[in-house]
């Protein structure tokens, strides 16, 4: 049986690991936009795109 401060250290370094996943997996939840957002400047389908300047 693994001793107490082991098991601790173990759980530890899970969180920590965990932790930093959860954070990048939130950043990158947005950091990719939408596709209304991507395409957002074209203007609406099936209409010419508006004229740039």
């Amino acid at each position: 049986m693994a001793s107490n401060t082991s098991a601790t250290r173990v759980k530890r370094k899970n969180k920590h690991e965990k932790a930093g996943r959860r954070r990048k997996n939130a950043t990158a939840r947005k950091s990719t936009k939408s596709t209304a957002e991507l395409f957002a400047g074209l203007g609406e389908p099936g209409k010419p795109a508006p004229a740039k300047r």
